[in-house]
């Protein structure tokens, strides 16, 4: 059985990008379904899969992060304050065989992300 997972890496300060938010959402018909929130840990991982075994399915998803609160709080900036360049990034992708597993991992600055399927 597959599963999906993620890790953010915080590339301007050479370390895990920990506390943020991720959301997994199933695009169906063209509209987001919540599947699952979680959050970062220490070493920008989440603690358990964010989808796996009959969940994962055949199809396309989004993954948010909330970035900006990250940045902000490293920054000491209040959020609603402060317009930031980077505040959610959304990732979409397809997974073609749930069997497999599907790592997508996201390094941030606050003026650009990357991303790839990682192993």
């Amino acid at each position: 059985m597959g599963k999906l997972t993620t890790h953010v890496l915080d590339t301007t300060r050479g370390r895990p990008g920990h506390g943020i938010s991720v959301s997994l959402y199933r695009i169906e018909n063209e509209q987001r379904k919540l599947l699952r929130q979680l959050v970062t840990n220490d070493d920008g991982r989440c603690d358990e899969p964010l989808s796996s075994g009959e969940e994962l399915q055949t199809g396309v998803y989004e993954l948010l992060f909330a970035v900006g609160p990250y940045f902000a709080a490293l920054e000491g900036q209040a959020v609603k304050n402060d317009i930031r360049f980077l505040d959610d990034v959304i990732i979409r992708f397809g997974v073609p065989d749930a069997d497999q597993h599907y790592h997508v991992p996201l390094l941030i600055t606050p003026f650009s992300y990357s991303t790839y399927r990682g192993s």
